[in-house]
């Protein structure tokens, strides 16, 4: 009986004890590059499907600004970035409280392992363990991931602490596998996409050198999936799988022209991705909710049992694991400040599943959009195309210089290659009112300093 006991007041004690978190993240992955969100390349991203499969996949998911670091610092905050001071690539206001900082308060045990410049490098004492690109065959060795999640794991065990992993890949951002940028010394890829395999993604044309260049992404792409595989294989091997709380993501869209470092459909979408034995059904997809990176602090705080930070703009996500309805989850709100090298390109969108209504502040007719996605083969190859193609020509002229209002029906045309208002009718013009309106509360809620310029 004493033994029976005790068998059982074990497992309550397990069943109540904080689970462990491993956040991945990868860098610059295109939502619809994955398997299990749609791409048609065989095994392109095997571990990542494996995931989705033993999981819960969100649909509706989404990064609140599309560029690496204040991307992250609005994950790590659960603030918008003009609420936490990360418009860019700066740092987060000093009176902002972190994630880590709540967890390793809570008693967690923390490790940062990649990308370690672009995560609230001023919190980075909240680490007990920083593992960063340099030693991770820069951001690409799965081997050495393993390597360093072992590490942290086993001193999270002598610490007799839960764990808090960040896991960061830095595939498939630039320079892509086998391109002519690509660091020297890594080891072979162990599959190359083909230009004949890769799909160009439907903002963009088709020509011979866009697919030569989608080719090296994909050819990352199937890399990250090997380095995410590293980690989660050291979880499951020693012993932690049904008490490890397991999150991916994705910190903006693929980073070519009309993607990444803007508000279209393609540069915020995230895959979310949420494995956790006994509390995310296996194999459920939902596409109801929109959840965005604001909700990633509030939900594994959650998660360990923990109180939400004060003044986060999100919310916990964990009841959509309970099969509970949402109602305020109807739409998300995105934007664009500063992009690298602090140009300023201020932008704000609302997207409500059906109508995504685009802020430009910067459109002016003179100034022009530039960015480090337009470096490569694809933007050359897209104004050489544009000398004897007018219709390449005309999307180049939108890229640079915008309009100061947008509004797509992505139901139809989530590539957003047709502005409503460019020849608006009544009902394009009363939905863009009403879309305006809305993003005009969300900015006076949030004291947005771009609510002064906003033309309603």
């Amino acid at each position: 009986m004493r033994s029976l006991l005790l068998t059982l007041l074990s497992t309550l004690s397990a069943l109540s004890s904080p689970p462990n978190i491993l956040f991945i993240n990868v860098d610059d992955m295109n939502t619809d590059s994955i398997g299990a969100y749609g791409c048609p390349i065989e095994n392109i991203t095997p571990t990542i499907d494996k995931l989705a499969a033993d999981g819960i996949t969100f649909e509706k998911a989404h990064v609140n600004i599309s560029i690496c670091q204040p991307s992250r610092s609005v994950w790590l905050t659960g603030r918008y970035p003009h609420r936490n001071g990360a418009l860019g690539f700066h740092n987060i206001n000093d009176d902002c409280p972190s994630l880590p900082e709540a967890l390793k308060n809570g008693g967690y045990y923390n490790a940062l392992i990649g990308k370690a410049l672009h995560i609230i490098p001023t919190r980075q004492h909240a680490f007990h363990y920083i593992r960063d690109q340099k030693d991770l065959g820069q951001g690409r060795s799965p081997s050495e991931y393993a390597d360093a999640i072992r590490t942290a794991i086993d001193e999270a065990k002598k610490a007799n602490k839960p764990f808090f992993i960040m896991a960061s890949a830095h595939d498939p951002h630039r320079p892509f596998a086998d391109s002519e940028g690509d660091y020297k010394n890594l080891p072979p890829v162990t599959r190359t996409i083909t230009p004949e395999e890769a799909i160009i993604p439907g903002f963009l044309p088709d020509l011979p050198d866009i697919r030569k260049e989608l080719a090296q992404y994909f050819t990352s792409v199937h890399r990250a999936d090997e380095v995410t595989g590293a980690i989660i294989a050291e979880i499951d091997k020693a012993g932690l799988t049904d008490n490890t709380l397991i999150i991916f993501m994705s910190d903006n869209g693929i980073p070519l022209p009309l993607a990444k470092a803007n508000c279209f459909l393609h540069s915020t979408s995230t895959p979310w991705i949420i494995r956790w034995p006994g509390h995310a059904k296996s194999n459920s997809r939902d596409s109801t909710h929109f959840v965005s990176g604001i909700d990633l602090t509030p939900t594994l705080l959650a998660a360990a049992g923990l109180e939400n930070l004060p003044g986060t703009d999100g919310s916990s996500i964990l009841p959509i694991l309970k099969g509970e309805t949402l109602p305020d989850r109807d739409k998300v709100f995105t934007s664009i400040n500063s992009i690298y090298g602090n140009k300023q390109y201020p932008m704000r969108a609302i997207n409500d599943g059906i109508h995504l209504y685009i802020w430009n502040q910067w459109s002016n007719g003179t100034t022009t959009y530039r960015n480090e996605s337009m470096s490569g083969l694809t933007f050359k190859a897209m104004q050489e195309a544009a000398k004897t193609d007018p219709d390449i020509a005309k999307r180049i002229q939108h890229l640079l210089y915008r309009t100061p209002q947008e509004l797509y029906d992505i139901r139809t045309d989530p590539n957003c290659l047709h502005n409503l208002l460019e020849n608006p009718t009544p009902q394009s013009t009363q939905i863009a009112e009403s879309l305006a309106t809305a993003l005009k509360s969300q900015m006076q809620q949030t004291q947005d300093p771009q609510l002064p310029n906003f033309p309603q």
